[in-house]
């Protein structure tokens, strides 16, 4: 890296103008920022009105647009008197987290940006985040980096930080010894995946590799992506560079919320069609058996298992 190299952050929002905003903020205050790149999904809460409010743009789109509209504002203050670009995109429809990233990235790596900061309208970055990342890529010739993700209380989100064993199973990087406080030293671990929670990545892998799947639409993506840099460039986590994450953690199905029931048709469904790619056959069959069982169990609700029948059946077929 050289000090002439740019970073350019993207954001994907739908629906969440404040913590949006919160993100934006934070990004303000972070060194070594050149620009930022945020993709509306066709948000209804007001976000362009919010954008417009703050002087981050100085115009809305229209109310009604049949394709993608783009501005861009260079006179934003950043940092230590800095200034970056801010270009805004909204979509003429929701596309997901995924089809956001496809286009956010796919948009900042045509522009020229040396480095791809990707995160999520809930992130929060320390002024020191993108910095120290950047600091530590340089010492190691590392293309892809992931902050260490916080989430309340300064808990650290280890689920974020994977590797995967034969089976396509989970496991954090991090062990107990670690995830009890902040590490008190600086550590560099190779994983497998990370969220799009910071994620640092080099433009030269992003040409080797392409964009995100935008088909995916939400949950899985950012795991799918982060294994396709690991392969080419490997994937690192450093704790020496902290980021926080304001979500709740629906992962795990027992404690999803009726209303957020269909998020589970993409996760089971973007699982079989990523693990095959990545992993081969036997996790895939291992998934499928899971879920399968999963239907015939009395404790899952019914309309949770229509879901994760609807699921299989496009996972296996490989249907959109």
């Amino acid at each position: 890296m050289h000090e002439k190299e740019t970073v350019c952050s993207v954001v994907v929002t739908y629906n969440r103008k404040k913590l949006l905003l919160e993100c934006i903020e934070s990004l303000r205050n972070t060194r070594s920022l050149t620009a930022i790149y945020l993709i509306d999904n066709a948000s209804t809460d007001g976000t362009p009105q919010a954008l417009l409010k703050k002087k981050y743009i100085n115009e809305a789109p229209p109310e009604v647009i049949n394709k993608s509209w783009e501005t861009a504002k260079s006179d934003i203050v950043a940092g230590l008197d800095e200034r970056l670009t801010f270009h805004y995109v909204r979509l003429s429809k929701n596309a997901g987290g995924a089809g956001g990233f496809h286009e956010g990235v796919k948009r900042a790596y045509e522009k020229g940006y040396d480095w791809l900061w990707l995160m999520d309208d809930d992130t929060e970055s320390k002024h020191d985040t993108l910095e120290n990342m950047l600091t530590i890529t340089k010492k190691r010739n590392i293309k892809a980096i992931c902050p260490l993700i916080l989430g309340e209380n300064n808990l650290i989100q280890c689920y974020h930080h994977k590797r995967f064993d034969f089976l396509g199973r989970e496991r954090s990087v991090l062990g107990k010894e670690d995830v009890d406080g902040l590490p008190d030293k600086y550590l560099l671990i190779k994983e497998h995946a990370n969220a799009f929670v910071g994620l640092l990545v080099h433009r030269d892998v992003v040409h080797r590799i392409g964009f995100p799947m935008k088909e995916l639409f939400i949950w899985g993506d950012d795991t799918e992506y982060t294994l396709r840099i690991s392969k080419y460039a490997g994937l690192y986590l450093f704790t020496g560079a902290l980021i926080k994450h304001k979500d709740k953690n629906y992962a795990f199905q027992k404690a999803l919320p009726r209303e957020h029931y269909w998020k589970v048709y993409y996760l089971v469904r973007n699982r079989l069609w990523i693990y095959p790619i990545h992993f081969g056959l036997i996790p895939q069959i291992y998934i499928l058996g899971r879920t399968f069982l999963s239907l015939f169990d009395p404790a899952v609700d019914y309309e949770l298992k229509k879901i994760k029948f609807l699921a299989l059946r496009d996972g296996l077929f490989r249907r959109p």
